[in-house]
C-alpha cells in the first residue's frame, strides 16, 4: 500500500495542528516541514471541507483542529484523503479489461488486505500520534 503525497501532507498538517493546540498559519507548517506553501493550501482547504480543520481569516484568525484529536481516527482520515488510482485494474469498473475478472481470487485478497490496513489504522487516533515522548520530540523539532 502506498499513500499519496496529498495524504502524507494531510497527516503532517493534522499532527502539527494537534501538537500546536493553538491557531497557526500555513507558513508555520510549510517552514516546519520544509514543504511548499502552495501544496499545503490545497491540503488545508480539503481538510477544512471534510470538517477536520477550522480556518479563520484576518486578525486573530488561523488554522485549528475542528474537533478534539481523540476523535480523529487515522484510518478514516486516510480513507477520506486518498484519491490514488486502483491497486489493480479490476478495481476500476470503468476501465476494467482484465480477462480473468470474476474468475481469480486476487481482487478479493487485495480488498481484504486494504480493509485490514485501514482497520489497523482505525485503532489509532490523531492524539495517539502526538502523545508521549515521541510527541514531545516532534514538538521540539516542529515548534521550536
Amino acid at each position: 500500500m502506498r499513500l499519496s503525497l496529498f495524504s502524507d501532507y494531510a497527516l503532517r498538517v493534522m499532527m502539527f495542528a494537534a501538537l500546536k493546540d493553538a491557531p497557526f498559519n500555513l507558513s508555520e507548517v510549510a517552514e516546519a516541514y520544509d514543504i511548499s506553501r502552495n501544496h499545503l493550501v490545497k491540503v488545508v482547504n480539503h481538510l477544512a471541507k471534510l470538517g477536520y480543520l477550522e480556518t479563520r481569516r484576518g486578525r486573530g484568525g488561523g488554522i485549528t483542529l475542528a474537533m478534539p484529536a481523540e476523535q480523529i481516527r487515522v484510518g478514516l482520515l486516510l480513507r477520506r484523503t486518498e484519491g490514488s488510482p486502483p491497486i489493480v485494474e479490476c478495481f476500476d469498473t470503468a476501465r476494467n479489461a482484465c480477462r480473468i475478472n470474476g474468475h481469480c481470487r486476487l481482487k478479493g485478497l487485495l480488498a481484504g488486505a486494504m480493509e485490514s490496513f485501514y482497520a489497523s489504522l482505525d485503532a489509532h487516533t490523531l492524539r495517539d500520534l502526538v502523545c508521549g515522548p515521541p510527541g514531545a520530540r516532534m514538538n521540539s523539532v516542529l515548534l521550536s
